[in-house]
């Protein structure tokens, strides 16, 4: 303050003061309370003149590039490490996904360590769990190579690699401290990303709404991910018009901007070698000439050189991440210029709130074709639940596991202390599926398998399928069934499965008219057909029970006869059944437990053989996988069955031999023993693999499985002695579209001859 003006002030202050007071009380303390005015009016003159200097806003913007989106990474590191606070930021495609988790708290070290731990094959392919498929999805998904949808006669192809489900989950849990937040001006730093409208090409601004919603979109890049849905417009990649959002960050308020370029030039002839460079290319047609006046508006411009990798080279993260802490540090000194070191600026680890939640309600829109029922029955909660984030992925990978929805998207809305779940459903248009497989193994030999799927049928959350296998043997397999998720689902199988086959001569009653043939060869056909009812018990175990008829037409030229028929009977039989299944994979488990049981009684037959008395069978099955180190696992296998009532018919005998055919009636593998080959109506097993994965999808592995089996073995103790039947294989296993392809030589020393095997493709 001017002398001046502090006479002036002094002089108004003092006659104000001898007005309102007589000189009487005009002592030492209002000089006092004068001189504390005039130096609080002093200090508050110095005040307004500090703070009329501000700091910059510095606003960054990242650019979308699919995996080298990574080098933005690295570029955050070396501005905390100069001590910049960001104070905007917007992003496209994977510059929205970084930027939206930098946006909500994240430090750039926080962000590195989420990329590092995130399996991107899985994101890519949009992984779902097997636990997440119910018994049903698992035989499904575990049986077909190709997929397609089918619909007016004429085939077609998916809309995209993904659903971005995995990502979606990702996201949702990681910014679980902001789900509330539909401003995203008010989310720690003021955020914003692009996306394109697939209908009509224009620019679409996304800074309100669902944080995940808005990054998903921003990253769908075509092809890859499917369009997301928000407020009725269907988005895909930003990058498509706007993969370098300066301007809309500079409206935010940005007086500097930083930004990160990692899009690629265009490339020439000779590295347009596949459909995702193709898109890249045409995406990048529009952008490179917008790049050059975005370039001179940038403050801080920093380019990472990336050309060697693509967009999918996820597996090259941190290389890319050390190329974009390589360029920030090339401006480094320009960076550090933006603010003085009075202001340096620490960002804080976040601190993420509980994972647990209380769903007050869920939410969802009426579906054509699916209940409330089911969705809960899929979600495995209901309305007034505690959960966890896990809990809610796989609820979300459940509802995914059906292919009943090609989009699923939520979000958690605030009710008091507790969350609103709202599940928004787009039904699948496609209801019909063609879905094709291929299958060799040494007992049904070559078949390729047709199916057709159908949604829809009859009710409700119903879905009918039909195989049909062409080949050495012909077979089918039609299913119908109903899933009312908590409620009682029912279903109806037919099938027919035949082969022609040298076997175990249990599968003969007229062995004694052949003394000392222990195979023959027979043509085996079973018709089999089920109604049947399960449910879910304890969230967990599938459990059921139903009636089953039976056609079994067995006949041989090997045996004395004039028709050559051994069997052509129908039978009739009830059965239940406890199964649970948490193995992570159906081929080469890495984790998990197998578990099965059942329990069927025979009640009647046409009686070709004039033997049959009712009796009834159970058997057990149990499976134990565990990792012992990286790539290695051990795999754990128990099998037991017997008979009981009168003596069963001898074609339902346990019979042991073989490897990598689909098993029906009581038919399982044994290693050193060839197809069929031994039988009795009593066995208990028990086997242990190996199995080391020796480069990516090739594995090595070795069996031994060791059996008591014949007649009535556990009416007495001589079950527990040593086994009769040993057996031991080794075998190369690899992983591909159409199911594994497997080699295994296997051998007894019980035997005099071993045995090689090959399997291709998924069984059925």
């Amino acid at each position: 303050m001017r002398p001046k003006q502090k006479s002036i002030l002094h002089t108004w202050l003092k006659g104000f003061f001898l007005l309102k007071f007589p000189t009487s009380v005009w002592s030492i303390n209002s000089y006092v309370l004068l001189f504390l005015i005039l130096f609080s009016q002093n200090a508050f003159s110095q005040e307004i003149k500090k703070d009329s200097i501000k700091r910059p806003k510095i606003g960054l913007v990242l650019s979308g590039g699919g995996a080298k989106g990574f080098a933005h990474i690295g570029v955050l590191k070396v501005l905390e490490e100069a001590g910049i606070k960001i104070d905007y930021i917007g992003g496209t495609s994977m510059g929205s996904i970084i930027g939206g988790l930098y946006a909500s708290g994240y430090n750039a070290t926080q962000i590195d360590s989420i990329f590092k731990k995130t399996n991107f094959d899985e994101l890519i392919n949009d992984y779902i769990p097997r636990s997440s498929k119910n018994f049903y999805g698992k035989r499904n998904d575990e049986l077909y190579a190709i997929v397609l949808p089918f619909s007016n006669l004429r085939v077609g192809i998916p809309e995209a690699l993904s659903k971005g489900m995995y990502n979606y989950n990702l996201l949702s849990s990681l910014t679980r401290n902001v789900r509330h937040v539909r401003d995203f001006n008010q989310l720690p730093t003021p955020f914003l990303c692009i996306g394109t409208n697939i209908e009509t090409g224009e620019e679409v601004l996304l800074n309100k709404g669902n944080l995940v919603q808005a990054m998903m979109a921003s990253a769908a890049f075509p092809s890859l991910f499917t369009p997301v849905e928000i407020d009725g417009n269907l988005l895909v990649d930003g990058g498509v018009v706007n993969n370098y959002p300066i301007k809309e960050v500079r409206n935010l308020g940005a007086d500097i901007i930083i930004g990160v370029d990692v899009q690629d030039d265009l490339a020439k002839r000779k590295n347009l070698k596949n459909a995702t460079r193709i898109l890249v290319q045409i995406t990048n047609l529009q952008s490179i000439d917008k790049m050059k006046n975005k370039i001179k508006n940038t403050d801080v411009y920093i380019k990472p050189d990336i050309r060697d990798y693509g967009v999918i080279s996820f597996d090259k993260g941190e290389e890319i991440i050390r190329k974009g802490e390589e360029a920030a540090f090339a401006v480094y000194e320009k960076i550090k210029a933006l603010i003085p070191e009075t202001e340096f600026y620490k960002k804080p680890k976040l601190k993420l709130v509980t994972d647990t939640l209380k769903i007050e309600r869920i939410n969802t829109d009426r579906l054509d074709n699916y209940t409330k029922e089911y969705i809960r029955g899929k979600l495995r909660f209901k309305g007034g639940s505690t959960i966890t984030y896990n809990d809610l992925k796989t609820g979300i990978n459940n509802l995914d596991a059906t292919q009943n929805f090609s989009a699923i998207s939520y979000c958690l809305q605030p009710n008091g202390a507790n969350d609103d779940l709202d599940l928004v459903l787009k039904e699948n248009p496609t209801q019909t599926f063609l879905k094709l497989g291929l299958h060799y193994d040494g007992l049904y030999k070559s078949g390729i398998l047709v199916n057709l799927t159908h949604k829809k049928t009859f009710l409700k959350n119903d879905v009918t399928s039909l195989d049909i296998i062409l080949g050495d043997n012909f077979r089918y397999d039609l299913n119908y069934y109903v899933e009312n998720g908590f409620n009682i689902s029912f279903g109806f199988r037919s099938r027919l499965n035949q082969f022609n086959r040298n076997v175990t001569t249990s599968l003969s009653n007229l062995v004694g008219e052949n003394p000392g043939v222990n195979l023959i060869n027979v043509d085996f056909m079973d018709i089999n057909n089920q109604a049947y009812f399960q449910t879910i018990f304890v969230q967990k175990f599938l459990m059921g029970g139903g009636l089953e008829y039976k056609y079994l037409k067995i006949n041989s030229p090997t045996l004395a006869n004039e028709e050559n028929i051994i069997d052509k009977s129908s039978y009739f039989s009830a059965f239940a059944y406890l199964k649970y299944d948490s193995l992570d994979e159906k081929y080469y488990p890495s984790s998990g437990v197998y578990f099965s049981t059942d329990l069927q009684t025979y009640l009647a037959s046409s009686d070709y053989t004039n033997t049959f008395k009712s009796f009834s069978m159970a058997k057990a099955e149990l499976s134990v996988v565990n990792k012992l180190f990286r790539k290695a696992t051990f795999k754990f296998d128990a099998d037991a069955g017997f008979t009981f009532g009168n003596n069963s018919v001898p074609f339902f005998d346990y019979i042991l031999g073989g490897y990598g055919y689909s098993k029906i009636n009581n038919f399982n593998y044994f290693y050193g023993y060839d197809f069929l080959s031994i039988a009795g109506n009593s066995f208990i097993k028990a086997g242990i693999t190996l199995d080391y994965e020796i480069l990516k999808k090739n594995h090595i592995n070795v069996s031994a499985n060791f059996a008591n089996l014949g007649d009535n073995i556990f009416s007495s103790v001589d079950w527990v002695s040593m086994p009769k039947y040993t057996g031991y294989a080794v075998g190369y296993g690899l992983e591909t579209i159409i199911g594994p392809i497997e080699i295994k030589q296997s051998w007894s020393p019980e035997m005099s001859r071993s045995f090689t095997w090959f399997s291709i493709g998924f069984l059925f």
